[in-house]
């Protein structure tokens, strides 16, 4: 009776992997399929021409970019500190465990409650308007369980045995933190890093309050009503033009871009993540 049961949950378990592969892979397929003809050179170095039907995403591309390097600079350093505050200054498992639920809740918000949040304190309170700024701090903010979680992980994988000669040699609790747990942990860090700049990178309610228009921006010159262009937000707009053949292609060439960049931070997560896996089964 057990290995009866034991096979059908096997089999079960198997038919949902085959199941979501066949899903994923036919959604990628249907993505490179028809996007694929969109692909050029021109579409990578011109800017948006007759609303979206012509030209490329250029300078969608470098709004994007400005976004997550805003989002990764202003996210790196809490997710230190709070992965820091947790592994070693609270000393209370109950205040590590609310710490824990905060992180894990946060994570589970709808990305629009993040895109209402900042467009109530920094567009509106601040008075920043649509800004690259206010839209790469609320990316810091949806991306910043993620890496703060890896970290932590990486962290709570370093030997014991790492720390206690450190303090046999007679460092104390500053010189460890920086001389061993960051030190054995920036792997953590950087894939934490890519696996939330993967999940920033296709949110789209969040900056369309703060950050982004369809076009007009280029550059951003200051920080107040300083917009910029973003593919995920290029993609929301064409899809509601796109029963116009040259409008649909273009949508689907943008698709593909913001695809791959989203493949392509996952996929240079996953070394590390393999290696503190490997580690931490040591």
């Amino acid at each position: 009776m057990r290995k009866a049961k034991d096979l059908l949950l096997g089999t079960l378990l198997g038919a949902c992997l085959l199941a979501t592969l066949a899903i994923v892979g036919g959604l990628v397929f249907a993505i490179v399929h028809r996007g694929w003809p969109a692909i050029s050179v021109s579409f990578f170095t011109e800017q948006i021409r007759l609303v979206g039907a012509d030209g490329g995403i250029f300078w969608n591309l470098i709004g994007t970019g400005i976004l997550l390097v805003t989002a990764l600079l202003a996210s790196a350093p809490c997710a230190v500190s709070l992965a820091l505050l947790e592994r070693v200054w609270l000393r209370s498992p109950q205040l590590r465990r609310l710490l824990r639920l905060a992180l894990y809740t946060i994570n589970g918000l709808p990305s629009i409650v993040f895109g209402i949040f900042g467009f109530i304190v920094f567009v509106q309170w601040c008075g920043w308007g649509k800004s690259w700024l206010a839209g790469g701090l609320v990316l810091a903010m949806s991306m910043l369980p993620t890496v703060t979680i890896v970290l932590l992980e990486r962290i709570a994988a370093i030997p014991t045995r790492y720390v206690e000669a450190a303090a046999a040699l007679g460092l104390n609790r500053t010189q460890i933190v920086w001389a061993v747990l960051m030190r054995q942990s920036w792997g953590g860090l950087i894939s934490g890093s890519l696996l939330g700049l993967a999940r920033a990178a296709g949110e789209t309610a969040p900056i369309m309050f703060t950050a982004t228009i369809f076009a007009g921006a280029t550059f951003p010159r200051a920080v107040v009503e300083s917009p910029v262009l973003t593919l995920s937000y290029h993609i929301f707009i064409l899809a509601q033009d796109s029963f116009a053949p040259a409008v649909g292609t273009k949508l689907w060439g943008a698709a593909l871009v913001l695809l791959g960049l989203v493949f392509s931070f996952t996929l240079a997560a996953l070394p590390a993540r393999l290696r503190q896996h490997e580690e931490s089964n040591v």
